[in-house]
């Protein structure tokens, strides 16, 4: 474990880079150095890990005031890791937070690129379109496509690139509004409904290609998703929206047929 290094310029009083993370062992310090060697703040949000991380997460932050880290008691998953962190941003006044994973699947380098994309249009929420490499399981690759269709139908196809890659920049009393109504988005379901619902509510999609990488085990590749739990829990999340979508139908109809928010050019 190293202590990641300074970013030269000072940090940010809107754009936090937030970070859900849960058992994937080392390789979540290598993730924070890369998101801290780039941006600041870098906030990450232990969520019930059991493999020693937090201690060592905590003691790189107690050097790094652009660093912090809080640990839930109990795995409680990703939406709900990323709700605390949203929760105490919107308490401090910062208006963005971009999430990423913490097993080293996301490109960090393109921080920058993505925190200037939703300072150029902060009314937006900017969604990462992942660019897969040979290391992208077939069956993952081909899983997506179906959400993806889904979500399209769901928005009236406001132009969500990328239903599932949790690279993205979101505003965050938007966000935060959203999943306090109501009691889901809380665990794998949270990047999927968290782009829909915020489209409904007429913040319009901003899509940036981003590399993703698979890694293998031997490379501290960490994977908590289930096929059959996960696809599941999707299952009944498009069940949800679609009953949703057909009730908010008139309304998404009129806005993209008067050019209004989400479907503004």
């Amino acid at each position: 474990m190293t202590a990641p290094p300074t970013r030269a310029a000072g940090p940010s009083a809107t754009h936090l880079v937030l970070i859900p993370s849960y058992n994937t062992g080392a390789k979540v310090y290598e993730t924070v150095a890369a998101a801290r060697a780039v941006w600041c703040p870098v906030w990450v949000v232990v969520d019930g890990s059991t493999d020693g991380t937090a201690a060592g997460l905590q003691r790189l932050a107690s050097g790094d005031p652009g660093l912090e880290v809080w640990v839930l008691p109990e795995n409680r998953g990703k939406g709900a890791a990323v709700l605390h962190g949203l929760q105490e941003a919107e308490r401090r006044g910062y208006t963005h937070a971009l999430t990423m994973d913490s097993d080293g699947q996301h490109p960090a380098d393109l921080i920058p690129a993505f925190m200037q994309a939703s300072m150029a249009r902060p009314e937006t929420m900017v969604l990462g379109r992942p660019v897969f490499d040979a290391s992208a399981p077939l069956i993952r690759v081909r899983g997506r496509r179906i959400s993806n269709g889904w979500t399209n139908l769901e928005t009236l196809f406001a132009g969500i690139g990328d239903s599932l890659y949790g690279f993205r920049v979101y505003p965050v009393a938007a966000l935060a509004a959203v999943m306090r109504r109501q009691p889901w988005m809380r665990r794998f379901d949270f990047d999927t409904e968290a782009a829909v619902r915020l489209a409904w509510r007429g913040v319009k999609p901003v899509n940036l290609d981003a590399p993703v990488k698979y890694l293998r085990a031997d490379e501290g590749g960490v994977s908590h998703f289930r096929y059959g739990r996960d696809n599941v829990l999707l299952t009944w999340m498009h069940t949800r929206l679609m009953v949703e979508f057909l009730l908010r139908l008139p309304l998404l109809a009129m806005r993209r047929l008067f050019g209004r928010p989400p479907f503004q050019s």
